[in-house]
């Protein structure tokens, strides 16, 4: 997009604190502004693009120690590298952390985490052109600074388990991830996934488990979005049952015109339509036509699909770039104005167009942060932790101490301190003197990737917390 700071600004900074019912007012008509101040631009450069499922930092990890070795700062052979980025137009990028079950929950969550890990050191070697972005706010600031905003999400919730899934994903949240499909595919203690069985090969029944439910209450709460792609109908269904948020679905196809079960039926797009969600077109030709070769129109067509039977409003794009092989025409990510172009061909105004490249996924975005209970914002205290091991740092020992120092004036105490490592949450000890907040591992540490928290509760009621992934080099 190559809109002016200033226009992005004006644009978004209308976003926070709106009513729902006056949303689209106040996304759209910035929009039209712009459009008339800057109408020779092609609509694809007009529009807030967002792809709602990329997959490159697979492809980022060393396959053997899981650590970040590809900077996609070079120019590399996937679909999506920092060159491609700036070509294709997206601005918004949901970045997934990809995770099939690999047996056990231990290594699952090191998985995910490597992944997450490996989203956080590509953003900090391209600072100049990309930024973490873990709200609405973040993404406003990120693109009035020209940058394109980098959103994590999950997909394959199988690092949760009955012991860990509240203060497991309450970790996430302070990692930033923003949405979390609870399968690939493979059941899981979440609820059943599209293939229906499990990695093992048992076939599996039922939807959304009691702790699937749970997860997707506490997701409401903090305001991070379900996922729904990859489930089974069955756990669909439930979802749409217990949630009090929109959902997406980042990346399916419509099971009318290709019959998979990654698809989704017309009584789901409607049950999607009455939630106020979106379906996020994938671009895997798999998902796409019958024989499994599809071209650009074969996307389109799934749009068109969508939007004749539940409107404009609750379809995007979800390519699966770096994930799935791509239609004959599009050979990466800089296609993405093709796309475009052909919705222009099939007479979709540039309103219409927006919606679909961008606003209709950050109009979710928004219902789900006003749901939330959570404020975005960092906390007003003035209080702060300094741990000794930062995002990515590595620990030799596998039976660590974790330490950090609590910094704050006198007007504040400390009353309760907590560890929270991998979603166990263990008593800390606290020195008053010092002021340092300590907790040694006693059960060894196995994995490569851990997740650490801090938890401070102080007598004016705040609770200031600092989360970060560790890697175990040993």
């Amino acid at each position: 997009m190559n809109l002016s700071s200033i226009l992005l600004w004006g644009m978004l900074s209308i976003l926070p604190g709106i009513n729902n019912a006056d949303i689209w007012e106040h996304i759209i008509k910035p929009f039209q502004l712009i459009h008339e101040i800057q109408e020779e631009q092609p609509v694809h450069e007009q529009s807030i693009v967002v792809d709602s499922h990329i997959d490159t930092m697979m492809n980022v990890l060393d396959e053997n120690t899981w650590l970040p070795t590809l900077d996609i700062a070079e120019s590399t052979s996937l679909h999506i590298d920092m060159q491609k980025l700036k070509e294709s137009g997206i601005d918004v990028g949901y970045f997934a952390a990809f995770t099939t079950d690999y047996g056990y929950t231990e290594r699952n969550l090191s998985r995910t985490l490597a992944l997450i890990n490996a989203l956080y050191w590509t953003a900090e070697n391209n600072q100049e052109s990309m930024t973490i972005s873990t709200s609405l706010d973040e993404i406003k600031d990120t693109l009035a600074n020209d940058k394109i905003a980098i959103v994590p999400t999950i997909e394959g919730g199988y690092s949760f388990s009955q012991e860990n899934s509240i203060e497991l994903v309450q970790q996430y949240k302070d990692l930033g991830i923003k949405a979390i499909g609870f399968n690939w595919n493979y059941s899981n203690i979440l609820g059943e996934g599209a293939d229906e069985v499990y990695l093992d090969g048992r076939s599996s029944s039922g939807g959304l488990t009691t702790t699937g439910e749970e997860l997707v209450q506490e997701m409401n709460r903090l305001g991070m979005i379900v996922d729904v792609s990859h489930m089974s109908r069955d756990t669909f269904w439930d979802v749409i049952e217990t949630t009090e948020a929109p959902i997406m679905a980042t990346h399916s196809g419509v099971e009318e015109l290709r019959s998979h079960q990654r698809n989704l039926t017309d009584e789901q797009l409607q049950a999607i339509k009455e939630n106020n969600g979106v379906v996020g077109i994938v671009f895997y030709p798999v998902f796409l036509s019958e024989n499994n070769q599809a071209t650009i129109n074969d996307i389109v067509d799934h749009i068109d699909y969508v939007v004749d039977l539940i409107g404009i409003d609750h379809v995007a794009i979800g390519s699966d770039f770096d994930g799935a092989d791509l239609p004959s025409d599009m050979k990466d990510s800089t296609d993405l104005p093709l796309l475009t172009k052909e919705l222009e061909n099939r007479g979709y105004s540039d309103e219409d167009i927006r919606k679909i490249l961008g606003e209709n996924s950050l109009r979710v975005m928004k219902e789900a942060e006003e749901i939330s209970e959570v404020e975005n914002a960092s906390s007003s205290s003035t209080a702060k932790i300094v741990p000794e091991y930062q995002m990515g740092d590595h620990i030799k020992s596998s039976t660590p101490t974790f330490k950090a120092t609590i910094e704050k004036d006198d007007s504040a105490q400390v009353e309760d301190v907590t560890m929270i490592i991998d979603g166990q949450k263990y008593n800390a000890e606290y020195d008053e003197n010092s002021l340092e907040v300590s907790h040694t591992v006693k059960e060894k540490l196995t994995e490569y990737y851990h997740v650490v928290t801090f938890e401070v509760l102080l007598d004016n009621g705040d609770t200031i917390r600092d989360t970060a992934i560790v890697y175990l080099n040993n």
